[in-house]
């Protein structure tokens, strides 16, 4: 067989090889690693490396090299000329040492004497420089034959569609992270507008400051103890936050009122969840059940609450979840009529009315978070922030809840929040 012959059957080979590498490796710097040795290879080139563009910064950044020395760059600048004149060479072989004429080799000069090197090929794909590849001498003193650098191109482009591939990747994740932020911001900025609607509504009231936000931060606990995931329990959060935004259209002095109110008010408070619920419902809300949670969060399961004195299923479980937190805190906050309630008789109270008006795998879910701060399980002190010290210490409450939950349904229903 010829020299030619087997020269081709090496090159076709290093070429299969160099495809295989490119497509199929994990590692970006492993790939541009093993693909700048089997160029040297293919054509016994004694030294080379791979350098990576970056039209951020206008440099280029060494991946890989071999025998080119302790002292040579790991990054060189580019000027816009050197960019410009790298896009029109295209991806084919510069020689050094008749390439003086431009900005990069007369800066670079010094650098690439010592380092023998005599090719330099731009990796440009589809219009677009993303790195180069420089070649030292061939083994064998030989000049590089245009067959040579036919050859330094093809694998070329194999090592370039690597690096144009790892590019859009990178940016693909850069993007990925920016949306990624931009969501956060706009979930933080949707949270903090809620929480500061409900310190609006709350601030009508002077004898309930914080309820609204307690209610939330109730409903959220409850949400968590069902062993939701993490959207539905916020939503949860939210739906408690608004639970009473109906409460800005009722007359201040019915809201205030330090005394308990007479039929005709009463009738006139009433209305604040139909009240929100219309509101609420033409706001587009990632959690479309948040509305129905201001509507119907004065239903009991008994059918003996109002707007519309609905039964049981017939309840949104969201509803059923603010209706609670709603309750605990109203038994556990001094109101201008009544001061609050012993925690013995809170509990007592739940669980006797668990079933009634109250859902008891709800109910059990509130007793869970509660016990688990109680005895140190939770990491969190959220119940102690909300109820103070002194009701937490209450002396054997943890005895009491655990007593309670063993005679309580300890699952929930499959049944969540509804997302958008």
């Amino acid at each position: 067989m010829s020299e030619n012959a087997n020269k081709l059957i090496h090159t076709f080979g290093a070429l299969a090889e160099l495809g295989h590498e490119v497509t199929n490796k994990s590692n970006f710097q492993d790939t541009i690693r093993t693909s700048l040795h089997l160029l040297l290879g293919s054509l016994a080139i004694m030294r080379g490396g791979v350098a990576r563009y970056s039209r951020f910064e206008h440099e280029l950044n060494m991946l890989a090299v071999r025998g080119l020395g302790d002292e040579f760059p790991l990054s060189f600048s580019l000027c816009d000329e050197d960019e410009r004149q790298f896009l029109t060479n295209g991806l084919y072989p510069i020689e050094i040492s008749k390439a003086g004429v431009l900005p990069f080799f007369q800066v670079h000069d010094q650098t690439f004497d010592p380092a023998k090197l005599q090719l330099l090929l731009p990796l440009v794909i589809r219009d677009e420089t993303v790195g180069v590849v420089f070649l030292g001498e061939k083994a064998t003193g030989e000049p590089y034959t245009d067959y040579d650098k036919e050859i330094i191109c093809a694998m070329g482009r194999h090592i370039g569609g690597a690096i144009a591939q790892r590019n859009m990747l990178s940016e693909l994740e850069r993007r990925s992270d920016e949306n990624r932020k931009l969501y956060e911001n706009l979930r933080t900025t949707y949270s903090d507008t809620v929480k500061a609607f409900a310190a609006a509504i709350d601030c009508k009231d002077k004898y309930t400051e914080g309820h609204s936000v307690r209610v939330g931060k109730y409903s959220e606990i409850i949400g968590a103890e069902l062993g939701w995931g993490e959207d539905e329990v916020e939503g949860a959060a939210v739906a408690g936050y608004l639970h009473d935004v109906g409460k800005l259209t009722v007359e201040r002095k019915i809201i205030n009122a330090p005394y308990r109110i007479n039929a005709k008010e009463s009738a006139e408070l009433n209305k604040h969840p139909a009240v929100g619920y219309e509101i609420l419902l033409p706001i587009h809300h990632p959690y479309t059940d948040v509305p129905l949670a201001a509507k119907y969060h004065h239903e009991r399961l008994d059918g003996r609450g109002y707007p519309d004195g609905l039964y049981d299923r017939e309840i949104p479980y969201i509803a059923k979840i603010v209706n609670l937190a709603d309750s605990f805190d109203a038994m556990t906050t001094d109101r201008p009529y009544k001061r609050r309630r012993p925690a013995n008789e809170v509990f007592e109270d739940l669980q006797r009315n668990s079933g009634k008006q109250f859902a008891p795998e709800i109910v059990a879910a509130l007793f869970r978070g509660l016990l688990k701060e109680l005895n140190g399980e939770s990491g969190e002190k959220r119940f102690r922030k909300l109820l103070g010290r002194e009701y937490m210490e209450t002396e054997g409450l943890a005895p009491m809840l655990k007593n309670s939950l063993n005679g309580m349904t300890p699952t929930s229903p499959l049944t969540m929040i509804s997302l958008d």
